[in-house]
Order: structure tokens, then sequence, then C-alpha cells
């Protein structure tokens, strides 16, 4: 997986950029086919840095998120909770969270709830 960060109107210390690889590489722990994040730092308003994440993923669309914040490293975690919830939200509907029908619930099996209002033979007596 590779991690590209690039900054628009300014420079990133070397220890930023350390810290921002090693909190976008636990993206790869929620989904296993991610292939390239990309985060953009504007820091055009110097007082609200912008983030954005762009996160490729085999056989889908990039994912992208951006938000801003009073420092570089609270924007990019308010990024990153945003991507976790696209990525959760993609991984659910690929594995098919769907209702099963009679067939997936067991249609011949008696049910738990309908002997328990049978009444017993030894209580009508």
């Amino acid at each position: 997986m590779q991690v590209k960060i690039s900054a628009r109107h300014g420079h990133l210390s070397s220890e930023t950029q350390v810290k921002i690889t090693d909190k976008v590489e636990k993206l790869k722990r929620l989904f296993d086919r991610v292939t390239a994040i990309g985060v953009t730092v504007d820091l055009e308003h110097r007082d609200s840095p912008i983030v954005e994440l762009r996160v490729s993923v085999e056989r889908t669309d990039d994912f992208l998120a951006t938000d801003s914040a009073p420092s570089v490293i609270a924007a990019l975690d308010a990024t990153i909770h945003k991507l976790e919830q696209q990525l959760r939200k993609h991984k659910d509907k690929r594995r098919g969270h769907h209702a099963r029908g009679a067939k997936g619930v067991g249609a011949g099996e008696p049910s738990d709830d309908l002997e328990a209002e049978e009444p017993s033979e030894a209580e009508e007596e």
C-alpha cells in the first residue's frame, strides 16, 4: 500500500508527515483491498487547515473525505473518521447483509415460541 502526502500553500515537517502516515496506515485494517492512500493538506488558511484523503480500493471507485480543523492532526482525525464510516458501509454492502427469506430461517423446524405456549399434559390434569 502506498501513502502519498502532499501540501498546498506550505510545507509539512517530516515529523508531521510521519504522524500522518502512521494514522492513515490504520485504514488498512478496516478493508484489505486498500491499494493507495493520498493525503493532501491545504495550508492556505493557517488557522484552519483542510485535509483531504483519497483512498483507492481494488474493484471500486475511490473514497474521498475532506475536513478542516484548528490543527492539521485534528483535521486528519476527523477526515479518517469519515473515511472509516465509508469503508465500513462499503464492506457491509459487499458482504450482503440482507434479510433472509423463509429458506434461511429453517421453515421445517418447529419454533421455540410455539412449544412454550402449548400446555403440557401434566398441567391439564
